[in-house]
């Protein structure tokens, strides 16, 4: 909602799980960044709301920005608190910004994770710089948060480099972000540095299918989607690269989107890897305007030093929402998951879904989702 240079908007989510006995409502993945496939698998609650005010004074055009946010049993906290600046002469599409900004760019939704992502510290910055027909984004960042500082003897800095909107072919474009990072106190030393390079087509092949493709590869206490890693003075670095490929699509009422990837983690220290497989989906058909059937199936892996692990899962769910769009929100949904794993993945998530050796699970709840 924007009124006279006023907006509000924001994300929740929650909703009981109603047969549970041992405290386990969800989260039920092998630990990759890409393996958690969120319907009926949420496993929290919460809410964040965007306020922001934007007014012009001297032809330059100022923006405001704060989001709260709280999220289960934990305190509210700042996501987001920045200032904001553009229109000025000699650069007018230029965006300058100080404070905690997210610069959130892309997200696989049904694995509720961005993999192009280089906000959520202090920092300052540009975004918007026209670049020949492409956009340059550039940010200065050290490793404290409003709501948290690093250790009196830790330091951390980070500079990103975003390039957008290349033209590459009809229909598609690339996107190339840079991260370096340097700092002291850090196990292992403080430097790092990635690249992430996205390749998003719309009309993939067919009419209304898109495909976005990822390529990226990080080092260091640089993390893969361009934030810091483990900077707090006692987690060592890491090597990582990740090949991921996700397609949207929506045909009249069948809509949806599906993910393969694959990552490997090598630490910096003891040199332990692990490959992080993963392929799911989930689709939607609308029966009427405001009924829609959703299914999301998926099958996910993680090798490491010990025997492989293995988790299925497959949701089937009723849903109520505004219209038959695949992302149409307000969503209200009655799910059924089942979950399969095996001995290893068991053991490995002991202390929460593998407890006493369980192998399987199924939950039963009612989820809302909403975003404005």
């Amino acid at each position: 909602m924007d009124v006279a240079g006023f907006e509000f908007n924001g994300y929740s989510r929650g909703g009981p799980v109603f047969n549970h006995s041992d405290g386990v409502k969800g989260n039920l993945a092998l630990g990759g960044d890409l393996q958690k496939f969120r319907l009926g698998n949420e496993g929290d609650n919460g809410i964040e709301v965007n306020f922001a005010r934007t007014f012009e004074a001297g032809g330059v055009k100022w923006k405001v920005n704060y989001m709260p946010a709280k999220w289960g049993s934990g305190d509210i906290g700042t996501e987001q608190a920045y200032v904001e600046m553009s229109g000025l002469s000699f650069s007018p599409e230029a965006k300058f910004w100080a404070g905690q900004r997210r610069l959130r760019i892309q997200d696989v939704h049904i694995v509720d994770y961005f993999l192009m992502n280089y906000g959520d510290n202090q920092g300052a910055g540009v975004t918007d710089i026209p670049l020949g027909g492409a956009k340059l984004g550039v940010g200065v960042f050290t490793g404290d948060k409003f709501d948290s500082h690093l250790p009196s003897n830790v330091k951390a800095h980070r500079v990103n480099a975003d390039i957008s909107e290349i033209n590459t072919n009809p229909g598609g474009k690339l996107r190339v972000l840079l991260t370096a990072v340097g700092g002291s106190g850090q196990v292992g030393g403080g430097s790092g540095s990635g690249i992430s390079v996205s390749h998003n087509q719309s009309d993939f092949m067919v009419k209304g299918l898109s495909n976005a493709l990822f390529l990226q590869t990080s080092r260091g206490h640089a993390r893969i989607d361009g934030e810091f890693e483990s900077i707090d003075g006692k987690g060592a670095g890491k090597t990582a690269t990740r090949i991921a490929d996700a397609i949207n699509w929506q045909s009249g009422p069948f809509g949806g989107q599906a993910l393969i990837a694959y990552q490997t983690n090598k630490a910096d220290i003891t040199g332990v890897q692990t490959k992080d497989f993963s392929l799911g989906g989930r689709g939607s058909y609308a029966f009427t305007k405001n009924f829609k059937g959703l299914a999301e199936v998926s099958t996910t892996t993680r090798k490491g030093t010990g025997p492989d692990q293995r988790l299925s899962k497959v949701t089937l769910a009723g849903a109520l929402a505004l219209n038959e769009d695949f992302w149409s929100r307000p969503e209200l949904r009655l799910y059924v998951t089942k979950a399969n794993w095996n001995q290893a993945a068991a053991v490995a998530n002991a202390g929460s879904f593998g407890a006493n050796g369980k192998t399987s699970r199924t939950l039963v709840g009612v989820q809302y989702e909403v975003w404005w």
